[in-house]
This record gives structure tokens, C-alpha cells and sequence, in this order.
């Protein structure tokens, strides 16, 4: 569908007046700390990013969204802005850009994120038609960063210092340009700290601009409380207007942000987070939608058809089992299982080749499949044993964790065979 990129009030000031947003909740895990920044939920009164009312599971998302529209007919950019990162959560984030383009194709898809986790989804997003993304990048030089942020984290290891600041650095400068490869508008946020970055922040937009980032947003400091920036003031116009001027020549300059919240919602001059906060938390409480059409079967993910014993993405295909009219169960058919290493697509795509299906039994399983499977009504179930013994508890009740798994090394990830198995 083409889209009129020029409705995003970010990205378009002209647009600001008669376009709105909508930041979807749906990523709470973050993966750096930043000096600056004080994650809190239940606080309406205060606009500021990392603060939202609730967070929502994708297909809560969804739903909201629907809501909003009604409400707001006006939005025209759904996004998600945290309240921790979208690539710290990518599971979460993918899967209610999935529901959304299925739902509401016209709208403009937008991601704010620190650069960190980005790399590895850059395809993913650009086919499920995210036209803009924020980075936000305050310093280009190591030194500077260190100062900025009191860790990063990179897969389980966290990392201080400059070594830290060094990685991220090199993430974010990555992620401009893997995104400006795809065709995706990018915005750098920067966020002015006197005394810590001031002095460097028109560099930020000389090395930006230099790998094809589009607009720059120059952010004040907001200083907050219980945090270590809590005690420096916040720069005014007499600081940033010539910041901003400096840097107008190497990179187009936004001088109409709102430092909007992880949920924020509706036109930048009329936020509506208030007035829809009870929307949003009725939202946050809905239970997956009971599934249309009834789930007879189980899916087994084994090797040779005696024990549940393969890890789910390693599954070349699945036996489909379902109850046996003279009692106990019987193999109904076997599936094939959909192609591997396309991504969270791929699990989309279980998700539909298991539609009737109620469960699904295996060694072991990705936090990103079992989250998107589970989002489809189909249960992920961890065992280790005879394919009859699990049934029995998946068909007749009992606690099925009397047949988890216990043999070393097993559920403790994929065998890397390239399956994209998480």
C-alpha cells in the first residue's frame, strides 16, 4: 500500500497540526541504562519518554488500537517508543507490527529505539512496512558516551565505561546505515546534557548526516529524579537555538518535539494519554481471544516418534495427535514445519500450520516463538518423556510440570544448527 509519508507529525511539522500518533506500550525491558533516565508506570501527570500507564501484549495492542481510532480518527502513525527498548523486546515489538499491518495497512509503522538491538531486524522491519525509525545517539565519541550511559548490554554480558559506550556507538552508527539501505527515514534524537555533551552534540549531526540520517532532534535535558543527571539543570532556549543553528547546515533540525511518553496518543498539541489512560489499562487486561474454531489436536515435536525430544526449532516437521474414539490417542497425520531462518515469520507461519492444534509439546523452545505462539491460543509445552505420558496431561488436566525437562543441557537453547530457533 503506498502511504503518504509526509502525514507523520515528527518527521513533517506542516503535518503536526492535523496528523496524530499513537506510542504502543508493548517493550518494557531495555538493554543500556542511561543517566538520565527513570523508568516509572502509573504516573499520568508527567510527559517524558520511559513513562507509560501500562504495557500492553501485542494483541492487547491491537485491540487499543482499534479503540483509539474510534476515539481519534485523526492518528495516523502507530509507533512504539518503549518504555524500555523495541529491540530488547523484538518479539513483542514484530509481532504487534504484524497484527497492525494486518489490521490497519494505511497507517505509517515508526520505531524508536537507543541502535542497540537493531541490527539483526533490519529486514524484518522494513517488510513489515516500518517507513520511520528514531535512534538516539547523544554522543559520537566513546568518552563521551561512558559519561552518558552506566551500562550497556549485549546479549547476557553488561558492559561499563567506554567499552560499553564503544559498542553501542558502533550499533547505532551501523543501524543508520543498514536502515538508510532499506529506504527507511531516520531521526536522530540527541539529547542536550550541559556540561556532559553540550560541546559535542553538533558533531553528533556532522557524523549522523554523514551516513544519510534525515532530521536531527535536539532534546533538552529533563532533569529526574533518582537519577545520577538529577542535578543538572535543564538547558533553555539560550543553549539549544544555537545548537540547533550550528547544526542546521549539516542536517535538518526538529524544533517541535512534545518529549512524549511510552504511551502517548493523538495530535502533538493535543495529547490525549489522560483522557485514554482507562482505555489503555482496560486494554492490559484482556485475555487472548477464545479461539474461533475448535483445537482437537497436540503437536509433537519428536525424532523418532516414542518421546518428546526435539527443540522446536530444530523440527523438520510435527506429528499431529488427537484423542481416539475407542480411548487413549491416536496419530492423526504428520506436518511439515515451515521453512528455516526467516525470523519471527517463521513462527507466524507455525502459528497458521498449527491452527488447530491446542498445544504444542517439545525439548525445548525460544522465548520469541512460545510468545507468538501463545499469542495464537497454541500453548508451548517443555517435557521431556513418552509423547503418551505428556498427552495425557495436555487432554485430561494435571500439572504438566512433573514432565519438564531434567536431562543437562536440555531447554538450555538451540544446538545452532542455523534454525532460527529463537
Amino acid at each position: 500500500m503506498s502511504k503518504d509519508t509526509t502525514k507523520h507529525p515528527c518527521f513533517n511539522k506542516k503535518s503536526a497540526g492535523s496528523c496524530g500518533r499513537v506510542h504502543l506500550p508493548v517493550a518494557p525491558k531495555c538493554n543500556i541504562q542511561c543517566n538520565y533516565c527513570n523508568r516509572k508506570y502509573d504516573c499520568v501527570n508527567e510527559s517524558r519518554p520511559g513513562v507509560t500507564s501500562g504495557v500492553l501484549k501485542p494483541f492487547q495492542a491491537a485491540e487499543y488500537m482499534d479503540k483509539v481510532l474510534e476515539k481519534e480518527p485523526r492518528i495516523t502513525v502507530a509507533g512504539i517508543a518503549g518504555p524500555g527498548d523495541p529491540f530488547a523486546n523484538p518479539g513483542e515489538t514484530l509481532e504487534t507490527m504484524r497484527l497492525l499491518n494486518e489490521r490497519h495497512p494505511e497507517l505509517l509503522f515508526c520505531l524508536s529505539s537507543n541502535g542497540m538491538g537493531i541490527l539483526p531486524y533490519l529486514d524484518d522491519i522494513a517488510e513489515l512496512g516500518v517507513s520511520h525509525v528514531t535512534i538516539t545517539i547523544s554522543a559520537v565519541d566513546p568518552a563521551i558516551g561512558a559519561k552518558i550511559y552506566a551500562w550497556v548490554k549485549d546479549g547476557n554480558v553488561v558492559y561499563r565505561g567506554e567499552k560499553g559506550a564503544e559498542i553501542l556507538l558502533d550499533r547505532q552508527l551501523k543501524a543508520i546505515k543498514g536502515l538508510k539501505e532499506r529506504g527507511i527515514t531516520v531521526k536522530i534524537n540527541s539529547i542536550v546534557i550541559p556540561g556532559v555533551n553540550d560541546h559535542h552534540i553538533v558533531e553528533v549531526a556532522k557524523v549522523c548526516a554523514s551516513l544519510g540520517a534525515d532530521i536531527q532532534n535536539m532534546i533538552p535535558l529533563k532533569p529526574t529524579a533518582d537519577t545520577p543527571f538529577a542535578g543538572i539543570p535543564e538547558p533553555g532556549r539560550e543553549t539549544v537555538l544555537p545548537l540547533r543553528k550550528e547544526a542546521e547546515p549539516f542536517i535538518e533540525q526538529m524544533t517541535h518535539c512534545k518529549r512524549c511518553r511510552a504511551d502517548a496518543v493523538g495530535l502533538l498539541s493535543d495529547d490525549q494519554s489522560v483522557a485514554l489512560c482507562g482505555t489503555l489499562q482496560a486494554c492490559s487486561k484482556l485475555k487472548p481471544l477464545e479461539a474461533t474454531m475448535a483445537r482437537p489436536f497436540v503437536a509433537v515435536a519428536t525424532r523418532e516418534g516414542l518421546l518428546v525430544n526435539q527443540h522446536l526449532g530444530e523440527a523438520k516437521s510435527f506429528q499431529i495427535w488427537g484423542e481416539s474414539e475407542t480411548g487413549g490417542y491416536r496419530l492423526i497425520e504428520e506436518r511439515q514445519a515451515p521453512q528455516a531462518g526467516c525470523g519471527p515469520q517463521r513462527w507466524s507461519d507455525l502459528a497458521a500450520t498449527l491452527k488447530d492444534c491446542r498445544a504444542v509439546l517439545c525439548a525445548a523452545v525460544g522465548e520469541t516463538p512460545r510468545m507468538l505462539l501463545e499469542e495464537h491460543d497454541i500453548k508451548c509445552h517443555t517435557v521431556d518423556g513418552f509423547i503418551e505420558d505428556a498427552l495425557r496431561f495436555v487432554f485430561e488436566g494435571g500439572d504438566i510440570n512433573a514432565l519438564k525437562v531434567r536431562r543437562a543441557g536440555i531447554g538450555s537453547g538451540c544446538a545452532g544448527g542455523g534454525a532460527g530457533c529463537g
